[in-house]
């Protein structure tokens, strides 16, 4: 009898242990997930289905407008331009935005949440590095090869 009872205090205790991880991890899951959209695709989300685009981690991606840009230590405030439309950015991160981000028509990207004050408040920002940043090509970077000659043989 009491190993019956023990048996079930341990498969009950399992369970709830087993069903608790499921929740966080499912939860947790869900949470870090980030959509990548356009500022048009942004914008008609915002339009069309009106809080799921307030409750979402978004990443968008832009041209950074030249001026526009309002730098305070962390704090950045700037505006993204893509194919003519514009999304104001304001970035309070734990660390400054990139060097290379600072430069008339820098592509960046912005990672946050969608204000209702209609700006996107972002939490990390990249800066997409243009191809001259990326690396050398083989053919760039091989040696040259030695001409083929022939040795005579005696």
């Amino acid at each position: 009898m009491k190993n019956k009872q023990q048996m079930v205090r341990f498969v009950v205790a399992g369970v709830v242990i087993l069903g608790t991880v499921i929740y966080l991890a499912v939860s947790g899951a869900s949470e870090s997930k980030s959509y990548y959209v356009t500022i048009g695709e942004l914008q008609k989300m915002v339009h069309d289905s009106g809080d799921k685009a307030y409750k979402r981690n978004l990443r968008v991606a832009g041209n950074v407008k030249g001026g526009s840009i309002h730098h305070v230590g962390t704090h950045a405030d700037f505006v993204l331009v893509e194919q003519g439309k514009e999304l104001s950015v304001s970035y309070n991160g734990t660390e400054p935005p990139p060097d290379t981000f600072f430069k008339e028509d820098a592509q960046a990207l912005a990672m946050g949440k969608y204000g209702r004050d209609g700006v996107f408040h972002a939490n990390q920002l990249q800066a997409k590095c243009a191809s001259k940043y990326a690396p050398a090509k083989p053919s760039d970077t091989a040696a040259p090869k030695p001409p083929n000659t022939v040795a005579a043989v005696r």
